[in-house]
């Protein structure tokens, strides 16, 4: 008898269900068709998205910004699919779940979920494109690509830096390609006798002789410091701001401004040291009419060098 009942209990559950189901087809049918409904909006807008901001010069938001769309419709569609097959789940409920839920998400996915609005962020605001030239968290590069969650950055020397969203959006970042022109300086030291007017004159018409420096602004030298052993000038140039343009061009100045100088005879003098070695055990030491190393030495009132005192007194 209790077989006979719980086999009767199984049937009859299932007959609920099956009854239950014949009921919900005309919403699952209709929840079916709405998602089918939503998914065809949702690529005929983002692809509407994309093509416009493509056109206005976009690609990299272009790319993001149909994605986040279409992935909204979507989810915007499930949800109301939800509601369809059961009539009895109201969309308060539905946005209350979703709401402690995505407060859930956002504490596991903090790092993910950031990226993704530094991502968005950079692709609105383009303090940087595709094809710039940035240095940021020490590395230097052209910028590959910039997706929702990191940029890709391709260093000069050939090798890819893969830098979160969030350390670029929130940190210090330098765009070398930002404006047209790029200034570049040198300084130059000459000899304390030679002069300053000329070894201007001669940098500056260097300069300008040099492929690849502009003539306006044209190339300017300015005095910046009078040191212990040479007269420094700061010798300034514009380029174009691309980092090869900078390098090779830098390097022709450099060359140019050395010839011209020294072709005039302006000396261009380095650091010299002298050191004297004596023995400080002598009994003379201290002694400056008596000491020779290191030392003014002589007779009378006015020390004379050594070298003299041997050759007045004969000694050899």
């Amino acid at each position: 008898m209790d077989i006979d009942a719980g086999v009767g209990t199984v049937l009859n559950k299932i007959e609920a269900w099956i009854e239950g189901l014949i009921r919900l087809t005309p919403n699952l049918v209709s929840a079916a068709a709405i998602l089918l409904i939503m998914y065809g909006v949702a690529r005929l807008v983002s692809y509407g998205v994309s093509r416009t901001l493509a056109r206005h010069g976009r690609p990299a938001l272009a790319n993001v910004g149909a994605a986040l769309l279409r992935w909204s419709i979507m989810i915007l569609a499930f949800l109301l699919a939800a509601t369809i097959v059961l009539p009895s789940l109201r969309p308060g409920d539905l946005l209350s779940g979703l709401g402690i839920g995505s407060v859930a998400i956002g504490f596991a996915f903090k790092d993910i979920l950031q990226n993704l609005l530094s991502g968005v962020l950079i692709l609105l605001r383009q303090p940087f494109r595709v094809g710039d030239q940035i240095v940021v968290n020490g590395f230097e590069g052209t910028v590959e690509d910039i997706e929702t969650r990191a940029t890709f950055i391709k260093t000069y020397d050939g090798r890819r830096v893969i830098i979160p969203n969030a350390q670029i959006y929130t940190g210090a970042l330098t765009v070398n390609t930002a404006f047209q022109l790029r200034r570049s300086e040198y300084d130059i030291g000459i000899g304390c006798n030679d002069d300053w007017e000329e070894a201007m004159r001669l940098m500056t018409e260097a300069a300008q002789s040099c492929n690849g420096v502009l003539s306006d602004p044209a190339p300017e030298a300015i005095p910046v410091g009078i040191d212990a052993y040479q007269n420094t000038i700061r010798l300034r140039w514009w380029t174009k701001p691309e980092r090869k343009d900078v390098i090779i061009t830098k390097g022709k100045v450099i060359v140019a401004a050395y010839k011209a100088l020294d072709k005039a005879g302006i000396d261009m003098p380095y650091p010299t040291q002298v050191q004297l070695w004596h023995d400080q055990t002598e009994a003379t030491d201290g002694d400056r009419r008596t000491q020779r190393e290191g030392w003014p030495a002589g007779k009378g009132d006015v020390p004379e060098a050594r070298w003299r005192q041997a050759r007045d007194t004969g000694d050899n």
